[in-house]
């Protein structure tokens, strides 16, 4: 059910701001049960796909707004900048296999061998960062040998292979459990994630999202 609502809404057949049906008609059109309508139109609205309006119903919500493009800059050198210090803890560093989702972002058949790592950046002790990389092995073969107590990912990244295009995508969040942990933050912090993709040449490097607390950190642009 939640399929056949998502291709009439990704089709146009239900524009933005669309009426989306009611869970009665839902159940008289397609032939379902008023839990199985109820449950879809849930889990929709959780997805950002449609806004759900007491005493008016549910309608197709707009699509998320991309914030202008930012620089790919290492955060190790913004914290000097700012003359703070910058420590990187080291939570995870391996070797995984590629599932759909991840073969695709990176560009490389299901199965395949990709590097993980996960790092909290701090300044000053604070942590400002939660950078979850993953890394093409045919592109940055010795990714997992770096010492990354004192290299940033960035800094190894870029100078093995020099970013020719990004792909980037900025939103608010709520961060998940694990991250708070990590971030040392409530559940309730508004955070923001900045999901990234880096080709070299023609090849993908590496995609990455990098998670700041919305109470520590704000992104700046200057024109």
């Amino acid at each position: 059910m939640k399929t056949e609502i998502r291709a009439r809404i990704e089709t146009g057949e239900w524009p933005v701001n669309h009426r989306i049906p009611s869970e009665n008609e839902l159940v008289d059109t397609l032939g379902v049960s008023r839990m199985t309508a109820n449950r879809a139109l849930r889990e929709l609205a959780n997805e950002g796909v449609i806004t759900r309006v007491q005493g008016k119903g549910s309608f197709v919500a707009p699509k998320k707004r991309s914030a202008l493009a930012l620089g790919v800059r290492n955060i190790a050198d913004e914290i000097l900048e700012r003359g703070a210090v910058h420590r990187m803890d080291l939570i995870l560093a391996q070797a995984e296999t590629c599932g759909h989702e991840l073969a695709a972002a990176l560009e490389l058949d299901i199965g395949a061998q990709s590097f993980h790592s996960v790092i909290v950046h701090n300044e000053d002790d604070v942590p400002i960062q939660l950078e979850d990389r993953f890394v093409n092995p045919a592109v940055a073969p010795d990714y997992l040998k770096q010492d990354f107590s004192r290299t940033t990912p960035n800094a190894f990244l870029t100078s093995i292979a020099p970013i020719a295009k990004t792909e980037q995508f900025i939103e608010a969040v709520l961060p998940q459990p694990w991250e708070c942990k990590l971030l040392a933050i409530a559940r309730s912090e508004p955070c923001i994630l900045i999901r990234r993709r880096t080709w070299s040449q023609d090849r993908v490097v590496t995609a990455v999202r990098l998670l700041y607390p919305g109470s520590r950190y704000r992104l700046q642009s200057n024109f």
